[in-house]
């Protein structure tokens, strides 16, 4: 697959240093859905060697601006187990919540206020997964809708039609792989069958600023 045809591919392999870190990463955060992140200093060395790609495809001012890490797996009572249907990744985490013309839908998730932009904002994000474990079909692969990321919002009862007419592709994935994806893709995610991890850590990159005073999460300085 390509980026910009089918709006996935796969980009890089970590190398063994990198993948020690996201190890050491994982140990700290809590298993199961979907963890958001308050901090990117704690995964930027991991992120580091993906920055001059993600730069040149959107911009030199391109910095991770959300992520969240997955632990899924087939074992319910060791972590957890979830699917997800088709849809469109529609929000973004900010600093604080400032009433904006087009920014609704507030809410709180693990403390982080996330909002939902004018969808402009997404069309010009990047998203990158970094997968800690091998990914075959038997362990939730995510599934991508291919050249969906070009048609927009998309509304929910157009959704299914869409889906219906794309070529479906699992994003399968051995230990240390990167995909980058065009944050707007339609996107989805069976339950595990498989008792083996399947651990993601999931970052979403821009290459601008928010209207003031809005402000990205992770524009924060670190105290």
């Amino acid at each position: 697959m390509q980026l910009k045809r089918d709006g996935a591919e796969l980009v890089h392999r970590l190398s063994p240093d990198r993948l020690a870190e996201l190890e050491a990463f994982f140990a700290t955060v809590p298993a199961g859905a979907g963890h958001r992140l308050s901090e990117a200093a704690r995964f930027a060395s991991i992120v580091e060697p993906l920055h001059e790609l993600v730069q040149g495809l959107i911009g030199p001012k391109a910095r991770a601006v959300r992520a969240i890490a997955f632990d899924k797996t087939g074992d319910v009572e060791a972590r957890g187990n979830w699917s997800l249907g088709w849809h469109q990744d529609r929000t973004i985490c900010v600093q604080d919540h400032h009433e904006m013309p087009g920014y609704e839908r507030w809410t709180r998730k693990h403390g982080i206020t996330h909002v939902e932009p004018p969808f402009c904002v997404i069309e010009t994000m990047l998203t990158a997964r970094f997968h800690l474990d091998r990914v075959d079909h038997s362990n939730a692969p995510l599934k991508i809708a291919a050249g969906s990321h070009q048609h927009g919002l998309i509304a929910e009862r157009e959704i299914d039609a869409l889906v219906e007419r794309s070529s479906i592709y699992a994003c399968l994935a051995e230990r240390g792989d990167v995909w980058l994806y065009a944050t707007p893709i339609l996107h989805a995610s069976e339950a595990s069958l498989s008792s083996a991890s399947r651990r993601v850590l999931q970052v979403d990159f821009h290459g601008g600023d928010l209207p003031a005073p809005l402000a990205w999460l992770f524009d924060r300085p670190a105290a």
